[in-house]
């Protein structure tokens, strides 16, 4: 596996194992194992996926040591506030059944999360996090959160995929020393992803899967990814990317699908805004 280094030094593996709507706890603990059994060690969990407990009970089962996992999750915005951050910490590291967390993140950029990344910047100080960071947040909200906290995030969590490339995101990123990772590789399936004409001449020309393509395509360019299925075929089929290489010509090919647009909602839409801000969940 190849890992990639954040700003504080601290190693991750490029390529993860997402648990993003699997809400039933047996289906998303035994995704969990079968993602370990296939060579996974990094797993993005949030607390509002609901599935934490379920992720902690594989980890357990796993007998895995600590220190070859690399752990993820996600404070929600009805708890973005120093002393509700504190507190949902304690939760969601209670439901990993974990005594540190490797990843921390903001899952959106609302509220105040001003607050927040004072009590994330306390928790990794007192060593609970070996890393902190940020989901969702276009550029702007980053430069805003790196010059007016004087922290800078380790990541940015953010769509990436080859409708949605982010690649002047990316340069940004990059400059200011924050680590991409994408969520939704796939498009979801949108756009009818897996029968892109151009990804399918690229698999073809390589013996790899639409999925392998675009996963190699992603790490490639430095982007930490974190596939979902909860098919064992799958996950044994995400995790063979390591043993080719896109030529550059293809890597340009694959840029052309670009719309710079997102496939599922704008993150500044007020809309959107005020409707992840009043969801509450039974956390």
């Amino acid at each position: 596996m190849q890992n990639i280094k954040l700003n504080n030094g601290v190693e991750m593996p490029i390529l993860g194992f997402g648990v993003f709507q699997i809400p039933d706890a047996n289906e998303c603990e035994k995704a969990v194992l079968e993602a370990f059994d296939c060579g996974y060690r990094l797993i993005d969990t949030a607390a509002s996926y609901m599935n934490e407990a379920a992720v902690g009970n594989a980890i357990k089962k796993s007998n895995i040591p600590r220190e070859e996992l690399f752990i993820t999750t996600k404070v929600w915005v009805q708890d973005v506030s120093y002393e509700k951050t504190k507190i949902a910490f304690q939760k969601s590291l209670d439901l990993l059944q974990l005594d540190y967390l490797d990843l921390y993140l903001i899952h959106q950029p609302y509220g105040d999360i001003f607050g927040s990344w004072r009590a994330m910047q306390e928790l990794y100080a007192e060593g609970k996090i070996r890393a902190i960071g940020v989901a969702n947040f276009h550029p702007d909200r980053v430069m805003d959160l790196i010059v007016n906290s004087g922290f800078t995030p380790a990541i940015n969590q953010i769509e990436t995929h080859p409708f949605d490339q982010q690649i002047s995101t990316q340069e940004f990123l990059q400059n200011n020393n924050v680590q991409i990772q994408s969520w939704g590789p796939f498009a979801e399936g949108k756009n009818n992803i897996f029968n892109n004409d151009i990804l399918l001449a690229i698999g073809k020309k390589y013996d790899k899967t639409v999925a392998q393509v675009i996963l190699r395509w992603l790490t490639q360019r430095g982007v930490v990814a974190i596939p979902k299925s909860i098919r064992k075929e799958r996950m044994l089929e995400n995790f063979a990317i390591f043993d080719f290489e896109l030529a550059t010509d293809d890597m340009q090919l694959i840029q052309t699908l670009d719309t710079n647009e997102s496939l599922f909602f704008d993150h500044r839409d007020p809309n959107m805004v005020k409707w992840l801000s009043e969801r509450k969940l039974n956390l």
